[in-house]
């Protein structure tokens, strides 16, 4: 018996696994958040806000939030570097999906409390 092989589309299936591709993860998220908070963070900063992220993962995850047009960045050509990221219009626009997320989070956590302390 012949075994096939299973393929992943590289195309998404529909307009809700395109937005998950491009805002999914552990990061992603919370470093939009964090963006629309702040306005503008270097690096070191996303670094420190983020503080169970390796620097392989917080670079990998800039970079994906760059390349699908959410975020944007700005070098500086100095010594020592210096890069800056900000929302994109278009990653601006997640903003108040990401806000009532951070609210049900919110209830939910507030919920949980309620019933261990019952």
């Amino acid at each position: 018996m012949k075994k096939t092989k299973k393929i992943c589309p590289d195309m998404p299936t529909c307009s809700v696994d395109y937005a998950f591709r491009r805002i999914g993860g552990k990061y992603k998220g919370r470093i939009l958040w964090y963006l629309h908070e702040h306005s503008i963070l270097r690096y070191g900063e996303l670094g420190r806000t983020l503080p169970d992220v390796t620097t392989k993962m917080l670079t990998q995850t800039l970079r994906e939030l760059e390349a699908d047009k959410l975020i944007s960045r700005k070098v500086y050509h100095e010594v020592p570097p210096k890069v800056e990221y900000t929302l994109t219009d278009v990653g601006q626009e997640l903003i108040p999906f990401i806000e009532h997320l951070r609210q049900w989070g919110e209830k939910q956590i507030k919920k949980e409390m309620v019933e261990e302390a019952s």
